[in-house]
């Protein structure tokens, strides 16, 4: 036992006492709310004992402990011999709120309360998890086993050096592009499914982020097929958006100083979609198409992470070659062609360069640009093709070229004036 108990002073030891009634207290509301058996006071009892018996020395918490689980038992036995159920989730939920009120006890104050949140949060969305659960489709579940594998089995093994003669291959820069993608991917995938029902805008935000020449090409066959093909100008110009903050966000992962290169072409032509944006709505006529799911293969695949890791050591070469012989030139050209297939990948092979110092953060930030630029010109020939009401297709044309115009002169500008180089040097 800890002699030092009946010693502590009273304003800590009623703090610790508060705390952990209210984790008990939340916690129990919640399975209460759920018409379970064990409730309000059962749980604030439970953090209390863990908190009390972390005053009152090691072995007690032991000695407590063991007695939560006969508590847990005895009330899985009860409720089984009234209505042949078990009470497992709320048995869990019973432990974890006693070593959060053990974690009180030793002085830990943010954890045991995040904690008590985000347990609540999982027994009162019990309907809405189920439900997303119970609608996951076997290739969404091996993503996310795939994607766990790739970030933390394999990433960890690779070396983390060049290693070739020609210092153009590092795999665990390239595994790295591939985790940055793919993670992302991923979790705007699941926003895609949990939200595009609620509309084709939506949709294509979160379509945007995760692929945006996958999204355009099915948000114009819709718009067609639906009879409403004036609505392509506003979804290309909020798919593209979000693409253009994908790569920002590549970017600034791998080299945060990218921003000052980034920032400015990217608000300008996001200020120009935008505006485009803000037009249509004013004179498009009320919207009665039906609301409409935009389905999108999974992210993530063995076939897709390995397109990911060979475009990235494709661009990530060319563009080291490039730059030896052309200078910052070189990786803008790689940018330009690289963006054309993917413009993810292109964004983190210039940001890993910039990562390892080959060019500077700004080049890579221009490179980001291009390349983004360049993924929106491919919507040019998905709606070329798509599109019928040649009116229509004209107008898409030189709206998304004006929205290019922008950020090439932006580039141009930053370029001639080094306006990115000055402000890095002045951030460092």
């Amino acid at each position: 036992m800890n002699n030092d108990f009946i010693h502590y002073p009273v304003g800590p030891v009623a703090l610790k006492m508060t705390v952990a009634v209210g984790i008990g207290m939340l916690i129990g509301m919640e399975r209460k709310w759920s018409h379970k058996e064990a409730g309000i006071r059962t749980f604030s009892i439970v953090a209390l004992l863990g908190m009390l018996s972390t005053l009152a020395g090691h072995d007690f918490i032991i000695v407590a402990m063991v007695g939560v689980f006969l508590l847990a038992i005895g009330m899985n036995a009860r409720s089984l011999m009234a209505n042949e159920s078990v009470e497992i989730t709320t048995s869990a939920a019973l432990i974890a709120n006693y070593m959060l009120g053990v974690l009180v006890g030793m002085g830990h104050i943010f954890t045991p309360v995040a904690g008590a949140i985000v347990i609540t949060m999982l027994l009162a969305w019990k309907t809405e998890l189920n439900k997303f659960a119970g609608g996951l489709l076997p290739s969404e579940i091996r993503s996310a086993i795939l994607l766990g594998l790739i970030g933390f089995v394999i990433f960890p093994v690779l070396p983390n050096r060049y290693v070739d003669p020609w210092q153009l291959f590092n795999p665990s820069d390239a595994w790295i592009s591939v985790i940055a993608i793919a993670g992302i991917g991923f979790v705007n995938y699941v926003f895609l499914r949990v939200f595009s029902t609620r509309g084709l805008y939506l949709g294509a935000i979160f379509g945007g982020l995760v692929n945006s020449t996958a999204t355009v090409a099915e948000v114009s066959s819709r718009v067609q097929n639906a009879g409403t093909p004036s609505k392509i100008t506003t979804l290309s110009s909020l798919i593209n958006i979000s693409m253009f903050v994908r790569n920002m966000l590549l970017a600034a992962i791998f080299v945060p100083l990218s921003l000052t290169a980034t920032l400015i072409p990217l608000l300008a032509m996001s200020c120009v979609a935008a505006l485009w944006i803000w037009r249509d709505y004013l004179v498009e006529e009320v919207d009665t198409t039906p609301q409409a799911t935009i389905k999108l293969a999974s992210p993530i695949s063995l076939p897709k992470v390995l397109w990911f890791g060979v475009l990235f050591i494709i661009i990530q070469a060319a563009g080291i070659l490039l730059t030896r012989y052309f200078g910052s030139l070189g990786i803008l050209g790689t940018g330009f062609f690289g963006g054309l297939i993917s413009s993810a990948s292109t964004t983190v092979a210039a940001a890993t360069m910039a990562a390892h110092g080959q060019i500077s953060p700004a080049v890579a930030g221009s490179a980001a640009i291009i390349s983004s630029m360049a993924s929106a010109l491919i919507d040019l020939p998905i709606v070329w093709k798509t599109i019928h009401d040649k009116k229509i297709v004209r107008t898409f044309t030189y709206k998304l070229l004006s929205i290019i115009l922008v950020g090439i002169v932006m580039i141009v500008l930053d370029r001639v004036f080094q306006l990115s180089e000055i402000f890095v040097s002045y951030l460092q």
